[in-house]
C-alpha cells in the first residue's frame, strides 16, 4: 500500500513537471492504456484532453493515421506507441499525423520513446515524447520540391562525413547515375572535383564549410569516359546537418560545338587549299584580304604578301569604281553574287574577263566573304570569232540548215544574257518581217513580198533591233531561232503560186 501510495505522489509529481511543457508527453501505463497526456501533446492531435486520443493504443490508431515523410502509411504495428509497448527505444522517428476525422488536418511529429522506471529500476510505465516540426517539414518539403525542380544539375553532401544526402534529377540526367549510385557515397568515390583547375582550394573551402568559387572540372561517368562541368559549392543546412550544395553547368555541348568548329575549319581550309578556282577571303566590313589560295595567286600573278590585309580596291585587279558598290550591295541585299562579269587586271598588265562570285561567310565568328573567280577569256575570244563568222555568212543565211541555226543558238545561249523581249511582246508585221529576215531575205525582197514601200520595212527593221536589243541581222536570226521563229516554217504554209 505504502509502494503505491509513493508511485501516485510520483507520477501526480511528475506530470507537474511536464504539464506545461513545449514538448507533448504521453504517459502508457503498464496495462498498454494511455493514462494520461499534456496539453502540448493533446494540442499536437487537435483534441482537448487525453481522451481524445483514445483509452488504447488500438483506440488511437482507430482515431489516427500516420504516414512517413515518402507518404506511406505507417503499419499497425510500427505506430510509435506500439512498438514503445513492445520494448523498443527509438529517437528522431518523423511521422505525418493526419485525424481521420478530420483529414484536411495534419501534423508532422518527432516522436521518441522513453521508458520509465521505479526506485528499484524496474519498469514501471512508458512515455512517448513528441516535438511538433511541422513548419520545419514543409519548409524541408519545398525546399525538396525546388531542388528536385531545378534543371541544374546538383548534389548536396553532408560535412561531416562528406557523403551525399541528396541528389536532383538534372545530375541524374547529365551523368546517367542512378539514385542510389549517389546518395550515400563519399566525395572521395565520386568526386566531383576531379581535375579542378583550382582542386586545392575547392578542398580548403569544402573543408572549411565556405563557398568553393566556379570552376571547371571533369566528372567521371559510370559508363567511362568524363563530362566537363563548371563546379561550384555553396554551403547550406538539411536539418541540423552542416552541407555543401553543389552545383553544374555541363560544358559538354560548349566542348562538342568547338570541336565540331574546329573540324569544320580545317575542312574547310583543306578544301579552300586545294580548289583549282581562284578564290580568296575578305573581311565583310573593310573588304581586306585576309586570304588566298594558290590558284589566286597563279590567276592573278600576285604573291600572297601583296594581297593579304589590304583593301581589294587598292590592289587594282578589279575595277575598283564598280566593285565595291556592286558587291557590297549585294552582299548586302541578298548575302550572295552569282556569275557576275568582270575585267580582272593580272599583275603583268594582262587583262582576263572572268565570272565573279561571292558569298558571306563566318569565319572564327568574323563576317567574312568568299570571292570566287571563273576565267571565261578564252570562251568568250571563241564566241566573238564564232559570231564574226557567223555575220560573215549571214548575208545569204536562207541555205543554213535549221539543226545548225540551232547549235549556233545553243552556243550563244550559254553565255549571252537573256533578251528582255519576247515574241509576244512584237506587232504581227514586226512578227512578219522577222519571219522573212530568218529566211535570209534582204529588206527589198521583203518589201516585195509584203508589198510595202522598202523604207516601211527599214523602220520595221530598226524598232525590231530595238525591242530584240540586237545590232544585227544574224544577232536578231538567233535570237529567233532561240525562241523557235523559223522562216522555213512559214515558207512551208504558204500556197504555191499559180
Amino acid at each position: 500500500m505504502i509502494d503505491d501510495a509513493l508511485r501516485a505522489q510520483d507520477r501526480h509529481q511528475l506530470r507537474q513537471i511536464v504539464a506545461g511543457m513545449s514538448e507533448g508527453v504521453i504517459l502508457i501505463e503498464s496495462d498498454h492504456s494511455i493514462a494520461w497526456a499534456n496539453a502540448a501533446a493533446c494540442a499536437m492531435h487537435g483534441v482537448d484532453d487525453a481522451a481524445g486520443l483514445g483509452r488504447t493504443a488500438a483506440q488511437y490508431r482507430k482515431r489516427f493515421e500516420l504516414r512517413y515523410r515518402n507518404h506511406h502509411k505507417v503499419a499497425p504495428a510500427n505506430y510509435p506507441i506500439d512498438r514503445a509497448i513492445s520494448g523498443e527505444a527509438f529517437s528522431d522517428l518523423v511521422v505525418e499525423v493526419i485525424p481521420k476525422a478530420n483529414p484536411q488536418a495534419h501534423w508532422v511529429h518527432r516522436v521518441r520513446s522513453l521508458v520509465l522506471t521505479n526506485a528499484k529500476e524496474e519498469p514501471d510505465g512508458l512515455a512517448l515524447i513528441f516535438a511538433d516540426v511541422t513548419d520545419w517539414a514543409s519548409a524541408e518539403q519545398r525546399f525538396e520540391k525546388a531542388f528536385n525542380a531545378n534543371p541544374a544539375p546538383a548534389v548536396i553532401c553532408r560535412l561531416d562525413d562528406l557523403r551525399y544526402v541528396r541528389v536532383n534529377h538534372g545530375f541524374l540526367e547529365m551523368t546517367g547515375f542512378e539514385r542510389e549510385h549517389v546518395i550515400g557515397r563519399s566525395t572521395y568515390e565520386l568526386d566531383v572535383l576531379d581535375q579542378a583547375d583550382r582542386k586545392d582550394l575547392a578542398i580548403e573551402r569544402l573543408g572549411a564549410g565556405e563557398t568553393i568559387p566556379q570552376m571547371e572540372a571533369q566528372i567521371r561517368l559510370p559508363g567511362g569516359g568524363s563530362k566537363l562541368v563548371i563546379v561550384a559549392g555553396q554551403p547550406i543546412e538539411i536539418g541540423d546537418d552542416a552541407c555543401m550544395l553543389f552545383t553544374f553547368i555541363d560544358l559538354e555541348p560548349r566542348r562538342q560545338a568547338e570541336t565540331a568548329l574546329r573540324q569544320s575549319e580545317e575542312r574547310f581550309a583543306k578544301a579552300f587549299r586545294m580548289t583549282p578556282v581562284p578564290t580568296l577571303v575578305c573581311d565583310l566590313r573593310q573588304f581586306q584580304v585576309t586570304d588566298v589560295n594558290d590558284a589566286f595567286t597563279s590567276a592573278t600573278g600576285y604573291g600572297s604578301d601583296e594581297l593579304l590585309g589590304r583593301p581589294l580596291e587598292d590592289i587594282g585587279f578589279l575595277e575598283p569604281e564598280r566593285m565595291r558598290a556592286h558587291v557590297a550591295a549585294a552582299l548586302e541585299k541578298t548575302g550572295g553574287l552569282q556569275n557576275v562579269e568582270y575585267r580582272i587586271w593580272r599583275k603583268d598588265g594582262q587583262v582576263i574577263d572572268c565570272l565573279v562570285s561571292a558569298e558571306t561567310v563566318q569565319i572564327q565568328g568574323a563576317p567574312c566573304f568568299l570571292m570566287a573567280l571563273l576565267d571565261i577569256t578564252h570562251r568568250k575570244q571563241s564566241e566573238i570569232e564564232l559570231v564574226s563568222a557567223i555575220e560573215a555568212v549571214m548575208e545569204d543565211a536562207s541555205w543554213l540548215s535549221q539543226t545548225l541555226v540551232e547549235k549556233i543558238a545553243n552556243v550563244r545561249r550559254g553565255s549571252a544574257p537573256d533578251r528582255g523581249a519576247r515574241l509576244a511582246d512584237l506587232t504581227p508585221r514586226e512578227r512578219d518581217v522577222l519571219g522573212l529576215i530568218c529566211e535570209g531575205l534582204a529588206d527589198k525582197e521583203i518589201a516585195a513580198r509584203l508589198k510595202v514601200a522598202p523604207s516601211t520595212i527599214r523602220n520595221h527593221v530598226v524598232k525590231l533591233y530595238s525591242k530584240l536589243d540586237v545590232h544585227s541581222r544574224s544577232e536578231a536570226i538567233v535570237w529567233a531561232r532561240e525562241r523557235a521563229v523559223f522562216g522555213g516554217a512559214r515558207r512551208a504554209q504558204e500556197k504555191p503560186k499559180t
